[in-house]
């Protein structure tokens, strides 16, 4: 199973969700993808997660892009889970504080609150540290305009790492590494 946690203002509609989707599909593996809109708050968002996390009859595998790496990460030291993280918000607290006040969807374009009482809970929920960089997997491109992909390099020592030369937020050699991203979750043999 992989579950994909967006990034802020995004959804399941992204193009990487998408795209890992249609080739999981292709290979009949389908019904081993999950992605919902997670909500604004990160208590919720992490609840989500844990909810289907607990319907899983194996372990899954995390998959989180900018925001929703930071996510996976909290999740892989709660419940001991592989991670793949592209483009991480290695300091989302500080990076998100920017964005207070009222956002909209990407994909739906639903405006919606963003509070510091939202940055407040993403503190909350923030991993001091990863235990065992052998369950991660690190994505960046060093163009990341959002990011400072430095910072993620460092965070996740130890780690597997790809780092990409260019690129950009999107880290747009996405379609490069669905399948060495289902190999990694043990889909793929």
């Amino acid at each position: 199973m992989i579950i994909y946690l967006h990034g802020f203002r995004s959804g399941p509609q992204s193009w990487k969700s998408r795209s890992l989707k249609a080739r999981m599909d292709a290979l009949g593996l389908g019904d081993e993808f999950w992605c919902e809109q997670l909500p604004v708050s990160a208590f919720e968002a992490i609840a989500l997660a844990d909810a289907q996390i607990a319907r899983c009859s194996t372990a899954p595998t995390l998959v989180g892009s900018s925001l929703g790496g930071f996510y996976a990460t909290c999740l892989a030291e709660r419940h001991g889970l592989k991670a793949v993280l592209v483009n991480p918000a290695v300091l989302a607290p500080l990076s998100l504080s920017a964005y207070i006040g009222t956002q909209t969807h990407m994909y739906s374009n639903e405006p919606f609150e963003f509070t510091a009482a939202h940055i407040d809970e993403i503190r909350a929920i923030e991993a001091p540290a990863i235990t065992r960089p052998e369950r991660y997997w690190l994505m960046v491109e060093t163009g990341d305009e959002v990011l400072d992909y430095r910072q993620a390099v460092e965070r996740y020592a130890g780690a597997r790492q790809t780092v990409l030369e260019g690129g950009d937020h999107s880290f747009t050699r996405w379609d490069d590494y669905l399948d060495p991203i289902l190999h990694f979750a043990g889909l793929l043999k």
